[in-house]
């Protein structure tokens, strides 16, 4: 589903690579985990992988798409979709207005779009009375929750999460794992978390390590 094939990545005015020859395939009906210590480069890959940033050498592929030939903007709308650990919820709109938004933004017709935004909402165990309520006034475990819901409501194949459970106590980031692990081996999604969770790696069908900017596959070792 998401591919790298020799991806390289340095920044501006610097000849170190931040990612060296990252070659991996995460597929469709998977959770891949990408674990290593801060600064090791999971973060640039995540923005690599997200069509935030573009890479130095390599290709990235979705399908048998090349990422430097899409247009990015309709990539990040409708291919891939994001989760982050603070959440990065809309505080001024409701939870089912927060789901609603990207369709909204697509040109989705507004009475689908919050007959789809409650099936979402319902999938993640938010229930009816709880979407009409505002960030602030749901627990964090609530509005990562709803961040999921609207991870998927552009329906996008690919859900990319950065530590999704950092912000969550142990019950709550089980949950959210356990949501995310099902949406890949029950609805087919290709799932990617940036962690640095064991329990998160633990769950996963396929861990990468990140070191000094090259990946390997769990069992593997760099050359």
């Amino acid at each position: 589903m998401l591919k790298l094939d020799n991806v390289c990545y340095r920044y501006k005015r610097s000849t170190n690579n931040v990612l060296k020859n990252v070659t991996a395939q995460m597929d469709a009906g998977k959770l891949s985990a990408i674990v290593g210590p801060s600064g090791s480069g999971k973060t640039t890959l995540l923005s690599i992988m997200a069509g935030m940033d573009k890479p130095t050498e390599g290709a990235v592929f979705i399908g048998d798409e090349n990422l430097t030939r899409m247009d990015l903007d309709r990539y990040r709308r409708e291919r891939v979709s994001m989760v982050f650990q603070a959440f990065q919820l809309f505080p001024l709109l409701t939870a089912i207005e927060n789901v609603c938004y990207p369709m909204e933004m697509m040109g989705t017709n507004p009475a689908q779009a919050i007959a789809r935004a409650d099936d979402l909402l319902a999938a993640v165990g938010i229930d009816e009375a709880k979407s009409k309520r505002f960030p602030s006034n749901l627990s964090g475990g609530e509005q990562q929750r709803v961040a999921i819901a609207r991870a998927l409501s552009s329906g996008a194949k690919v859900i990319l999460a950065d530590e999704p459970t950092g912000n969550l106590d142990t019950a709550n980031g089980n949950a959210v794992i356990e949501i995310l692990q099902r949406l890949a081996h029950e609805r087919g999604y290709c799932v990617i978390i940036v962690t640095h969770n064991p329990e998160i790696a633990e769950a996963a069908d396929q861990v990468f390590k990140m070191k000094d900017g090259i990946l390997t596959m769990k069992g593997q070792t760099s050359a």
